[in-house]
């Protein structure tokens, strides 16, 4: 039997034994990990952050995303020093305990840099372990549940820019309408400019279209219901990001105070990060990022929890197209998961840095992944090309110069 069959054979058995014991019962030394390496290029104006976990198996390596905006460097070194150390020489399907071992064993538990570079490995894990199988991702999780993915484009918030999506063959799209000019928010022309601005959205795309509205965190607890409220005629597909994370109290605030559907997640993390938006339905969609929330596997778990409470699911992803497809198979997979934001990139080399591979859209939803493992591969020779490079956030300010959320 070739390596690569026995491979096959082996991970393909029931898991009645330990990875370890199994494969010495069969006569093969279980695959290992061992080595992890880090990525850095600059796709956009995020940065691209990814994880390559190698094996002991000849050719055998997967990819996974950590990309986080503000602290690339920071998510690159939690990997290298923390991560890499921890995970060379396990098994490479020991997936939920390498996940638990890493977070649990933390005293201080995971905060965002180091689940992001856990949510990297975990997903390149994956990649390996359906590429050792020959199969795509979501068939591990439990298989689909729908035929295709509805997908919804970041657009810019004219209504040009959203006829084009409708144009596409987008049901839906996103745009951030609260108006901020030159850094500096001015919380009566905020509300009323977005407010505007929606409307001239609405009348353009026709009542069918969804319209996705990203606050961003922008506003403040009295301009989100004042802007929740004055929209409500124009029922946006939701509301994401009206307020901050630090108090759930004023989220539901909001949910009390408007019926416009509220999303949010994209900045919480893990399982326990979304139970209480779903338990006390503080809002109509969670959004968890795959590169934030923990991987692929802990995503899977914060949809189970948002179908308990019969919580739409609408993953967060601006990242990479390995996060791109990393977020597809969990979609696929997860009852509760209704739409996907996408952020397509058409530059020839962002298309060549992933070999042209990646998320198929047609008609403003995604195929299902065909291909073994996550279905994407990285050239690191167009990657290289493209380095890690220092990117600032903006500086939002009032008019009295007090510090401005976002």
């Amino acid at each position: 039997m070739e390596r690569r069959d026995a491979l096959k054979s082996f991970l393909a058995a029931p898991a009645l034994l330990p990875a370890a014991v199994e494969a010495s019962r069969r006569g093969m030394p279980p695959v290992k990990i061992t080595d992890v390496q880090v990525i850095l290029t600059q796709p956009d104006g995020n940065h691209a952050v990814i994880v390559k976990v190698l094996t002991s198996e000849p050719g055998l390596y997967g990819l996974g995303c950590a990309t986080h905006r503000e602290r690339a460097l920071a998510v690159a070194t939690a990997i290298e020093q923390y991560m890499k150390p921890f995970v060379v020489g396990r098994n490479v399907d020991d997936i939920e305990d390498i996940w638990q071992s890493a977070y649990v064993q933390s005293y201080f538990r995971s905060g965002v840099t180091l689940n992001n570079a856990l949510s990297g490995i975990d997903g390149a894990l994956w990649d390996i372990l359906g590429q050792a199988l020959g199969v795509p991702i979501y068939k591990l999780l439990g298989g689909a549940a729908r035929r295709r993915i509805r997908m919804y484009k970041d657009v810019g918030s004219t209504p040009e820019d959203f006829l084009k999506a409708k144009a596409e063959g987008y049901t839906a799209a996103k745009a951030g309408f609260i108006r901020v000019d030159n850094d500096l928010v001015a919380p009566p022309l905020a509300v009323r400019e977005g407010i505007r601005s929606l409307e001239v959205v609405r009348k353009a795309v026709g009542d069918d279209f969804d319209i996705g509205i990203d606050a961003h965190g922008i506003l403040t607890t009295v301009m989100a219901i004042e802007f929740c409220t004055g929209i409500e005629h124009l029922r946006p597909l939701f509301v994401e990001e009206a307020t901050q994370l630090e108090d759930l109290g004023e989220l539901e605030l909001l949910r009390r105070a408007t019926k416009v559907p509220l999303a949010t997640g994209e900045r919480s993390f893990t399982k326990y990060g979304f139970t209480e938006y779903c338990s006390r339905h503080l809002v109509n969609y969670i959004q968890p990022d795959v590169v934030h929330a923990g991987g692929i596997l802990e995503m899977k778990k914060i949809g189970a929890i948002a179908e308990a409470f019969r919580v739409e699911m609408a993953p967060h992803n601006p990242q990479s197209m390995v996060s791109t497809m990393a977020s597809i198979h969990v979609d696929a997979t997860t009852p509760a998961c209704t739409i996907q934001e996408y952020s397509p990139r058409q530059e020839q080399w962002v298309q060549d840095l992933f070999y042209g591979e990646g998320a198929v859209v047609k008609n403003g939803y995604a195929e299902l992944p065909d291909g073994p493992g996550l279905g994407v591969r990285l050239n690191e020779e167009v990657a290289a090309k493209h380095p890690y490079r220092p990117v600032n956030r903006p500086n939002y300010v009032f008019a009295d110069g007090g510090v401005g959320d976002h």
